[in-house]
């Protein structure tokens, strides 16, 4: 896998791939997919397209998740997975187990997550986790909204 790899999480997907994205969270989605530095996992395809409504925009969405690189759930990260739940919980961080997975997964890849989910943030320093947090673009998109 290539340096500078990044981990869109299904929080960011979801607001930058809907009828009316947020722009901000597009444009960064749409960057790095052309810079071809974007790696999947199979929890966030889960996410993403058992959220779909029809058989089209089902078919759609797979072919394109399934161009980019994705980091494989095996043993080894399931492992690290376990571990990592463990560490957090032993730290007093109690955080969904899907974004420990994608945690996982961006760490063996050594990605950066890109997210709108403070979870990732919580877990950044207890896990050497790099993240990128595109709360900031969601919630100016909320207040615009009115």
């Amino acid at each position: 896998m290539q340096t500078n790899l990044f981990l869109v999480d299904t929080s960011a997907w979801i607001l930058g791939l809907r009828k009316q994205p947020v722009p901000a969270i597009k444009e960064r989605i749409d960057l790095l997919l052309a810079d071809n530095c974007v790696v999947t996992v199979g929890i966030i395809k889960l996410e993403l397209l058992g959220g779909t409504k029809t058989e089209r925009e089902f078919r759609r969405l797979k072919s394109r998740l399934d161009a980019l690189e994705q980091v494989e759930t095996d043993t080894s990260l399931w492992e690290a997975a376990y571990d990592l739940a463990f560490t957090l919980r032993r730290s007093g961080l109690t955080v969904p187990y899907t974004d420990i997975v994608v945690a996982a997964a961006a760490l063996k890849a050594g990605a950066t997550v890109v997210h709108v989910d403070t979870h990732f943030d919580l877990m950044a320093d207890p896990l050497g986790l790099k993240v990128e947090s595109l709360i900031g673009p969601a919630k100016s998109a909320r207040t615009n909204k009115g």
